[in-house]
This record gives C-alpha cells, sequence and structure tokens, in this order.
C-alpha cells in the first residue's frame, strides 16, 4: 500500500469516512493506492485509467479484509462480497480518474 494512509483498511489523508475502505491498483505503476490524489502527491507520472478490456484484473483491494476484486466486479457493488463492508458510494462520482469509463457507463 503506498499513499498517505491513515489507518490498516486503506482510509488516507484525503478520503477516511467509515466506508473508504478501497484502494485502487493504478495501471500505470502497478502500485495500490487509497486515491488519486494519493497517487499525485507520491508518483512523478501522471495517472492512466484502466481501460475497459482490462476490467477483468484484480485490481480493486478491500482495505477491511484484504480481499481482491475485480474491475468489473467492483463497478458492480457497493459492498466487499467477501467481508460484506460497505463502500463508500461516492467513489462512483470519480470513476473516470481511474477507469476508461465509455460515457454510456458513466
Amino acid at each position: 500500500m503506498h499513499g498517505q494512509t491513515v489507518d490498516d483498511q486503506t482510509r488516507c489523508a484525503h478520503y477516511r469516512t467509515e466506508r473508504d475502505v478501497v484502494a485502487i491498483k493504478f495501471v500505470c505503476c502497478e502500485r495500490f493506492y487509497p486515491c488519486y490524489q494519493c497517487h499525485a502527491a507520491a508518483e512523478t507520472h501522471p495517472a492512466r485509467q484502466w481501460p475497459a478490456d482490462r476490467w477483468a484484473e484484480h485490481a480493486i483491494l478491500c482495505g477491511a479484509c484484504g480481499d481482491t476484486l475485480s474491475i468489473a466486479d467492483y463497478r458492480e457493488t457497493d459492498r466487499c462480497p467477501r467481508c460484506d463492508a460497505a463502500f463508500n458510494d461516492g467513489c462512483r462520482t470519480h470513476a473516470h480518474l481511474y477507469f476508461d469509463v465509455p460515457e454510456a457507463l458513466a
């Protein structure tokens, strides 16, 4: 885990509510960060979005239990299928920062 984490469940200095328990592996550097701001602060390269043809890859980490989800599975749920931890639904507004989201799916 990289970035400005504040606890062991992937919450960071930017997002730290009870539901902020997701970290995303950035396709550009293959490193898990809690958010795009943590990535921007730590890396010297710009973030790239996951192309839709790679959404089957496990790039989402549940900070509550440590399980990983595919991007496709993550985009279709609001909680971890393994431990039932609730995910922050507000993260959907930032999807375009992490995933190459076709406008019809945004």
